[in-house]
């Protein structure tokens, strides 16, 4: 059964979700303050959360950044009411695997979680996958280099993935998204660039083993 946490302060939009969240036969749970959602999300196993940024307590920000500094490893879709930039990447940048911009509709919100649900479907045969220095345990998602281990979020863990997988590939932004996300992400590609970014910093900065490839995208040397 796939459990699915609502962390949503407006009791009105919380119901509304859950309403739609069961016709998909999903378990739900859900919290209404940030202090309570953290809580709950750290004490159980949830497939997804959905995590308002307005909260009372502890904004959506910090409970993400809290739960991937726990090794919470759930696919987090933000919920907001701004839509700019900054919360968009800033949400990125703490772990969040996706965004979703208030209003939204019911099937677009159930398109965004069958996303995050599918991240199962690029694990390979093989329990680990070795690219140079670096060892892949898929089924638990950690990331070792040189024995150390490497902490990413989801979205970096399978990004690294897909581009051992596809390693000397040439792949498109268009391409990463569509098989990463699910979908055009509003034609918004900067979102690659950000998880691309990350992962470079995290593995090894000093090393271009992700190379650019101009007026296209990326690909694993």
């Amino acid at each position: 059964m796939t459990r699915i946490l609502i962390i949503e302060d407006e009791r009105s939009i919380q119901r509304l979700i859950e309403y739609d969240l069961l016709q998909l036969s999903y378990e739900v749970d859900s919290a209404f303050d940030g202090i309570e959602g953290y809580k709950k999300a750290s004490s159980s196993n949830y497939n997804v959360i959905l995590l308002d940024v307005m909260l009372p307590g502890m904004n959506g920000m910090e409970i993400c950044k809290k739960l991937r500094d726990d090794g919470n490893n759930s696919y987090i879709i933000m919920l907001t009411a701004v839509d700019d930039e900054y919360n968009k990447i800033k949400g990125l940048e703490v772990g969040a695997d996706d965004y979703v911009t208030k209003p939204f509709s019911p099937r677009e919100l159930s398109a965004r979680i069958k996303v995050g649900l599918r991240r199962e479907s690029l694990k390979t045969s093989l329990e680990e996958l070795i690219y140079q220095d670096l060892r892949v345990i898929q089924s638990s998602y950690e990331v070792y280099k040189k024995n150390q281990k490497i902490d990413l979020t989801l979205k970096e863990f399978e990004l690294l993935v897909y581009l051992i997988i596809n390693k000397g590939k040439a792949l498109s932004r268009e391409q990463l998204l569509t098989n990463l996300w699910g979908y055009s992400y509003d034609g918004d590609s900067r979102v690659v660039d950000v998880h691309i970014f990350k992962l470079r910093k995290m593995i090894d900065p000093e090393s271009n083993f992700i190379k650019t490839v101009r007026g296209i995208g990326y690909k694993l040397l």
